[in-house]
């Protein structure tokens, strides 16, 4: 997508939502719906009107971390942020500079041996970076137990756009789940997050149905938009048997934010069909790869330069997805976690053919 584009700073959503006036809720937000270049305005409450009897929303139940850790290397103050725990015990972290602002900045000159000293957790060796694509994420360990120092003493990550600290569950989505490991999200899946619970039973009175899937989501970059790193999935036998009955039913397999679409196309064969799996996925979903399961998506808007907006374009096409950020511009549509939400819809030709090719 062009790099061209540029939102305006005014348009990036500093409180959530149900904090924005008296009698809102985390579903106050607005709906920009595509289905090809066609685009509809709306609220999010008027998706269950948008949706069908058997369609299907693909939703991600991992939870979100208190993942933003203060420390200290020597005397200098850091913020560590967790982002991923690997199979041998280490995580994989990012050190940032406070900003002086209840932020931080990136931080330049890490290298291995770094030492950090963390509350409740000793000390945090860096070992070596994560991916040879740079380093910002490196794999250290720690000599303490780091999920009771997230418990204890962290909080969620914080950028620059919004206003203030937030309490944890402002980040947790309605079908967030606790895993049995204590492992989760550096940061919130958050096209689920307009979702309230009156919604979802709105939505299962009309016939749309549910299944859950987990990726826990390592964190992003703010500064390069570097495509994801390894991240854990799992796609229970149950979900991936729905979504095959779903599809052989004629009903639309929508993912909810572009994590339930990387758990999706990861479980996916050759053939197209979703088995049960579970480990690493390091898949890039671009228009080259295209989409073998998904019809459609829920998910945030996001600066155009980030890269899994390649993802919209396979499930979209560039020219909807440009049309849908002019749109989304022009109306004053708000970004990031806390922000507006966008639906895009298969036209019912591009279902039809995509219903067609998955039963040859």
């Amino acid at each position: 997508m062009s790099t061209a584009v540029r939102v305006p700073e005014e348009l990036s959503a500093r409180v959530p939502a149900e904090q924005r006036g008296p009698g809102l809720d985390r579903d106050s937000v607005r709906l920009l719906v595509s289905r090809g270049t066609e685009v509809s305005h709306h609220a999010f409450a008027e998706l269950p009107r948008l949706l069908r009897a058997g369609d299907l929303l693909v939703v991600n139940t991992s939870p979100t971390l208190a993942a933003a850790v203060d420390g200290r290397i020597g005397h200098a103050r850091v913020v560590v942020h967790f982002s991923t725990r690997g199979d041998d015990g280490r995580w994989a972290v990012e050190l940032r500079d406070p900003d002086g602002a209840g932020t931080t900045r990136a931080r330049t000159g890490t290298r291995a041996g770094t030492q950090v000293m963390l509350p409740g957790a000793g000390a945090l060796v860096l070992e070596e970076p994560l991916s040879a694509r740079g380093e910002r994420l490196w794999w250290a360990r720690a000599a303490g137990d780091v999920r009771q120092a997230l418990r204890v003493h962290g909080r969620p990550i914080r950028y620059s756009y919004t206003e203030r600290d937030q309490p944890l569950p402002v980040y947790q989505t309605v079908f967030a789940l606790p895993s049995a490991d204590g492992a989760g999200s550096a940061e919130m899946p958050s096209a689920a997050r307009p979702f309230t619970a009156r919604l979802v039973a709105e939505l299962v009175s009309r016939g749309v149905e549910f299944a859950p899937v987990t990726l826990h989501t390592g964190v992003a970059s703010m500064e390069a938009h570097e495509p994801p790193y390894p991240e854990r999935f799992a796609v229970p036998e149950a979900s991936a048997r729905t979504v095959e009955a779903v599809r052989a039913g004629g009903g639309r397999v929508i993912a909810v934010g572009t994590t339930a679409v990387r758990a999706l196309e990861s479980a996916a064969g050759p053939d197209g069909a979703v088995r049960a799996a579970r480990g690493w996925t390091d898949l890039v979903v671009t228009p080259g790869r295209g989409v073998r399961v998904v019809d459609g998506l829920l998910t945030g808007l996001h600066e155009p330069e980030a890269s899994h907006l390649l993802m919209l374009e396979a499930v979209a096409g560039r020219a909807a997805v440009e049309r849908a950020y002019a749109e989304a511009l022009r109306g004053r549509y708000l970004w990031h976690e806390f922000g507006d939400v966008h639906l895009i819809l298969p036209s019912e030709a591009a279902h039809r053919e995509h219903c067609d090719g998955n039963s040859l």
